[in-house]
This record gives C-alpha cells, sequence and structure tokens, in this order.
C-alpha cells in the first residue's frame, strides 16, 4: 500500500483534481530561477573578479556558499515538506531566495555577497526538493518521464537564458543586475503558487526527526566547509592544532553517527529512511548525479574564465559561446523525458557518453589562440548528450518510490547532487590553483628569455609570487604585479605568458571531472529494468496518495 489511511478518512480518489500539467508549470518557473541565478554568477566572474577586488579563493566562495548551505539543508527541507507539505515550503523558499537576491545585488564587498548567497541558498534548499516530491505525486509512473523530461528542458532553458541574459545584463548593466533578475520572476512564481499548487498531503501523520536533522546538518557542514577551505589552508591547520583532514574526518564521523541511529530508530519514522537504498536504481542515480555535478561545476568554472580572461570575449558574447549547447539540450531533454518512460537506462547512456565525449572535444580545442569557433562542435555534441541526461536521471532514480517518501527520497537526491557539486568545485578549484602555480611559473621562465636581463628575474618572480596567493584573473588581468613602470611590451608578455599559462592548467586540470563522468557512464550500466507488476504499486495509485487540506482535516476529526 502507498498510504496509510487514518480512521475516517475520505476517500484519496475524491480529492479535487487539478491539471498536472499547470502545477508543473509553477515547479518549473521557481526551479528556473534557482538554476538562472547559478549560471549567470558563473558568468559574471571576472567581474566580480574586477568590480570588488575579489581574488579567486573569494570567488569560489561567492559559488560554494550557496551551494554549502543549499546541500547541507536538502535533506531537512525535503523532510519539512512531507512534514508541513509540498506548497508551504516551496513558498518560503520562493520568498527568501527573492528577497536574499535583492540583497546581493546590493552587496558591497565579497564579504556581503557571500553571506547573502548564504540566505540565496537556503531559499533553494527550501524550495528545490518540493519540485520533484509533486511531480512524483501528482503523475502516475507512466506519465513521470514525460513530466521530468519537460523540467530537464527548463533546466536547459534556465542554462540559456544564464550565460546569454546574464551577459548581456553584467555587460550593458553590471554584475548587480544579475540577481535584481530575479525580482520579477520570483514574485511571479510566488503569486502562481498561490492560487494554482494545491496543499497536498499524505494520509499519515509525519514529524520531524529532530536528532537526525542535528547530525545530519553538522555532519554535511563539517565535510563541505573541509572540502572548500581545504586548498585555502594547504590541507593543513584551520583552527588551532584542528586540521582540514580532522575536519573532514569528524563529518564523515557524524555522517556514520546519522546512518546508525536511523537504523536502529527505522520503527521511529527516520529523517532517512533507509529503505530508500534498498532499491538499487536510487543508489545508482545519487552515484552518477553527484558526478554529474562534479563533472557540470568542474568543468565549467575554469571555461568560463578561459572564454574571457583568455580569449578576450564579453560577458554576453562567452553567454552566446555556450548557449548552443543549452539550446540543444533544451530541445532534446522532453524528447529523451518521452523515451525514458521505457528505455530510461539506454537513454541516459548515450546522453553521458555524447556529453563526456563533446566536453572532451572542447578541452582538445581550447588554446590559447583559439577562436570561439573552435569549440563549437565539442560543445553541440555536449548539448546533444546532457539533453539526454537530465530527465532519466530522475526518472530512474524516483521511478519505484513510494510518493510518501517522495519529500525524503528527492531531499537525499538533491543532497547528492549538491555534495557532487562542492566536492567538484573544491576538487577542480584547488586543483586549478595548484597547476596555475607550477604552469605560469613554468610559462614566465621560458617568456622571459626574450626579455632584457635586469627584467628577467622579476617578471618570474611576478608570476612565481601570483601563484602562492590568491590568484586574480579577470579580464585584461595577467595575474601578476609587475614593477611600477614596466615597459608596455613587458605587460603585454606577461598578458601572453598568463594566457598561454592559464590554457596549460585548464586542460590538465579538466581531465579530473572528465574522468569522473567517464566513471559515471560506465555505472550507468548497473541500472536494473522495470519491476515485474506483482507487488509494485500500480501506476494509477501515485496521485492518489495525497489529498487537499480539507480531507486532512476532515480525517483528523
Amino acid at each position: 500500500m502507498i498510504t496509510q489511511r487514518t480512521p475516517g478518512a475520505a476517500p484519496a480518489a475524491d480529492a479535487p483534481q487539478r491539471n498536472p500539467w499547470l502545477i508543473l508549470s509553477v515547479l518549473c518557473l521557481g526551479f528556473f530561477m534557482i538554476l538562472l541565478d547559478t549560471t549567470i554568477v558563473n558568468i559574471a566572474i571576472p567581474d566580480l573578479i574586477d568590480d570588488l577586488g575579489a581574488t579567486l579563493n573569494q570567488i569560489l566562495w561567492i559559488l560554494n556558499a550557496y551551494i554549502l548551505v543549499y546541500a547541507v539543508l536538502l535533506i531537512t527541507a525535503g523532510r519539512l515538506g512531507d512534514v508541513h507539505g509540498p506548497k508551504r515550503l516551496f513558498m518560503i523558499g520562493l520568498a527568501l531566495f527573492t528577497v536574499a537576491s535583492i540583497a546581493c545585488g546590493l552587496a558591497q564587498d565579497p564579504a556581503q555577497l557571500v553571506v547573502f548567497r548564504i540566505a540565496q541558498g537556503l531559499g533553494g534548499a527550501l524550495l528545490t526538493p518540493q519540485t520533484l516530491a509533486v511531480i512524483t505525486t501528482i503523475f502516475p509512473a507512466e506519465r513521470r518521464g514525460a513530466a521530468f523530461g519537460v523540467w530537464g528542458g527548463v533546466a536547459g532553458l534556465a542554462t540559456v537564458a544564464g550565460p546569454t541574459l546574464g551577459g548581456w545584463l553584467v555587460s550593458e548593466w553590471g554584475w548587480r543586475w544579475i540577481f535584481f533578475v530575479n525580482v520579477p520572476v520570483g514574485v511571479i512564481a510566488l503569486v502562481m503558487a498561490a492560487v494554482i499548487m494545491p496543499d497536498l498531503r499524505f494520509n499519515r501523520r509525519h514529524r520531524l526527526d529532530l536528532p537526525g536533522t542535528a547530525l545530519v546538518t553538522a555532519g554535511l557542514f563539517l565535510i563541505c566547509y573541509g572540502l572548500i577551505e581545504g586548498e585555502s589552508h594547504d590541507w593543513g591547520r584551520v583552527w588551532g592544532p584542528v586540521t582540514i583532514p580532522m575536519v573532514i574526518a569528524a563529518g564523515v564521523l557524524v555522517l556514520a553517527l546519522f546512518v546508525w541511529l536511523s537504523h536502529v530508530r527505522s520503527d521511529a519514522e527516520p529523517l532517512i529512511p533507509l529503505r530508500l537504498f534498498a532499491d538499487r536504481n536510487f543508489s545508482v542515480m545519487n552515484a552518477v548525479v553527484a558526478a554529474v555535478s562534479f563533472g557540470m561545476l568542474g568543468l565549467f568554472l575554469p571555461l568560463t574564465i578561459y572564454l574571457q580572461s583568455v580569449l578576450g570575449l564579453t560577458a554576453l558574447q562567452a553567454g552566446l559561446t555556450t548557449a548552443p549547447m543549452s539550446l540543444i539540450s533544451m530541445f532534446v531533454a522532453p524528447v529523451a523525458g518521452r523515451a525514458a518512460d521505457r528505455h530510461g537506462k539506454y537513454v541516459l547512456l548515450a546522453g553521458m557518453i555524447l556529453w563526456t565525449a563533446g566536453l572532451t572535444w572542447v578541452v582538445l580545442a581550447a588554446q590559447a589562440g583559439s577562436d570561439r569557433g573552435d569549440l563549437l562542435p565539442g560543445l553541440l555534441v555536449a548539448g546533444l548528450g546532457l539533453g539526454g541526461v537530465f530527465a532519466p536521471l530522475q526518472t530512474i532514480a524516483m521511478r519505484d518510490i513510494e510518493p510518501r517518501f517522495a519529500g525524503a527520497a528527492s531531499g537525499v537526491f538533491n543532497t547528492t547532487r549538491q555534495l557532487g557539486a562542492v566536492i567538484g568545485a573544491a576538487a577542480v578549484g584547488a586543483l586549478l590553483q595548484a597547476r596555475l602555480a607550477v604552469d605560469l611559473a613554468a610559462q614566465a621562465r621560458t617568456n622571459a628569455a626574450a626579455l632584457p636581463e635586469p627584467f628577467r628575474d622579476r617578471f618570474v618572480a611576478a608570476f612565481d609570487e601570483a601563484g602562492s596567493r590568491g590568484m586574480e584573473v579577470g579580464a585584461g588581468q595577467s595575474g601578476a604585479h609587475l614593477p611600477a613602470g614596466a615597459p608596455p611590451e613587458i605587460a603585454q608578455l606577461a598578458l601572453t605568458t598568463f594566457h598561454e599559462g592559464f590554457t596549460a592548467a585548464m586542460k590538465s586540470t579538466m581531465v579530473l571531472p572528465l574522468i569522473v563522468l567517464g566513471v559515471a557512464a560506465v555505472s550507468v550500466l548497473l541500472v536494473r529494468g522495470r519491476r515485474s507488476a506483482a507487488g509494485v504499486p500500480r501506476p494509477a495509485e501515485a496521485p492518489a496518495a495525497a489529498v487537499s487540506d480539507e480531507q486532512s482535516v476532515a480525517a483528523q476529526s
């Protein structure tokens, strides 16, 4: 059985029926805003560096502060949706995210922007799990693939609008408008949610597992913090005798305690029902989605800097360069979603292979003197593959999840996705900075041979110093502080050195996320086919698991 009915409950089939596609449009609009903000911030990295005087490490915190809070709170937010209803949590998250976006646009320094990004992360964490939970509840199993396809298409649209709209806003109005643009979208989505979304309730009473919530929040925070701060502390001491490895190990131990507590309290409705992981597909898809997020953030962080700081493109031109990839994925995703209902495993496998191959093509084509047209073939192949990844991931992961556990499952799935992003950002950010220190110094020593003898040592020393501190890699910057009064030809040689050194560092760094994506593609072969009909809830029962507020009240009276 999908639900446990309370005595006197009205039949779930009598619940007021609303068009699920109309409800999906509201969910997608809110989710669109979350994704739009992420891609817009990435395209504005060079301008944030220039305007706020931020180092590369500070930029990583502007990106990761959001991801950290988002990742830590997703599981709790998913369970809160089960307890209080997804509509309420969706609207609270939407309102908080909108207000925090205004604050981000008014930030005066990197520290303020980090704080307001934390508030955005809280809003996004409250909103995101409710989208998958509601889709899983209102659509029968045989139609969820198409619904997730639309959801994936919206994700593609956001990646198109983010770099392109963001590039235009940054070029014409300044980086602050990448946050202000969220305000009208948030207000419209909030009004639509209040009018259109049903206040779904399950025919059972939930309560929040407070010890589990405290443990999972603390454990995830320690792990994420350690991964993000590791490079800036040289993976050594962070507070007195406490080191980064100690912080990460403590987080792992706390999560292990959380898992043990969830097991021994399995009859008391723990925060994460461990029975979710008995479903092999759910477990495998959690690993795959973590790898996908690792690869996405790990690849596009250095690529965004490369397009603007090496190729010299404006923010708008950089956005238009990657737009074809996002555009083709937007059109492929709904088709892949419909195909995923029957052939999810093979659609996902093909998508992962194409995406990995396309991004490998991009990495091979990227040179210090490349034209953006050189990247287009690889981006098109990558977009074709990415469109085949979005919908099958959701469809396969949530296919056999009972609707009463949809909030918890959605929270776990989205947390895994964000943990992949945190690990990807930390690993790639650390590797990029390490490679920059090596490759810039090596390139400086090579190019210094063209300088007069008195300038050679100072030229090399400037790049050695740049590699040992936070890099400033905004558009038109070389990352090195040259002596005052240096001749123009030295400044030009320094810029050339940066272009060549950064490109070499980027190419070697991007091998890591490509390897992770390749391993994830192979793991898709572990996906199990559809269960037999025996013992499995009928697809038509899924929407019946939820009832309106009025019926919940009637059931409890």
